[in-house]
């Protein structure tokens, strides 16, 4: 007898999926993929990206920063379009010589501007492409540890230019 009691039951729960499955929700298509929301109170000026003077070299990308939103923020990755890679770095002194050397997050803070330069802050843009050209210019993305960017066209000069 619990054998056909068992048997009732399964044909009973699988004859009411169907019921179950139409009072659950609809399935939710999934979300299009958003752009990341624009960082808050960050101002880049003066951005450029200077060429190497040897093809295939790394080129370097320049700005500077001002920033007026919440405290504890920081700039945790900087992309150019055009590059295969890019690297924030930072010059320091060792045994009496300047290194330089992969930065650490870079904090912003209200009222401390900040400055990538040459001989301080600045980006390396590994493997610039044919698309970056001189007078033309390149898309630079900067990130933030709270996921907002801001991206700046920003121009494209030769090696011995005005850095």
């Amino acid at each position: 007898m619990p054998s056909i009691l068992n048997a009732a039951l399964a044909v009973f729960v699988a004859a009411s999926l169907p019921g179950v499955a139409g009072c659950a929700p609809e399935a939710q298509a999934p979300a299009p993929e958003t752009e990341p929301a624009a960082a808050a109170g960050l101002s880049v000026s003066n951005a450029r990206v200077v060429l190497p003077p040897v093809s295939g070299n790394p080129a370097a990308v320049y700005f500077d920063l001002t920033f007026a939103g919440q405290p504890g923020v920081t700039l945790e990755a900087v992309t150019v379009e055009g590059a295969g890679m890019t690297m924030i770095h930072d010059y320091v002194e060792s045994a009496g010589t300047m290194e330089m050397t992969m930065a650490d997050p870079v904090e912003l803070a209200e009222g401390t501007p900040v400055s990538f330069a040459p001989g301080g802050l600045h980006v390396m843009a590994m493997e610039p492409s044919d698309v970056l050209k001189v007078g033309g210019t390149a898309k630079v993305t900067l990130t933030l540890s709270d996921d907002t960017t801001v991206t700046v066209d920003a121009p494209v000069r030769a090696a011995g230019d005005e850095r």
